[in-house]
């Protein structure tokens, strides 16, 4: 969930009252935005 916060900047209490699904979801989503922010070419 750390990831998620630091990316979003969303609070914990945010995060806590989402399930796993939508959590792992948005986990996919920081990591494609993140690699594709930070790509070395």
């Amino acid at each position: 969930m750390a990831d998620i916060a630091f990316f979003f900047h969303w609070p914990k209490a945010e995060l806590e009252a989402m399930d796993l699904a939508e959590l792992l979801r948005w986990q996919h989503l920081a990591v494609d935005c993140w690699n594709r922010t930070n790509r070395t070419e």
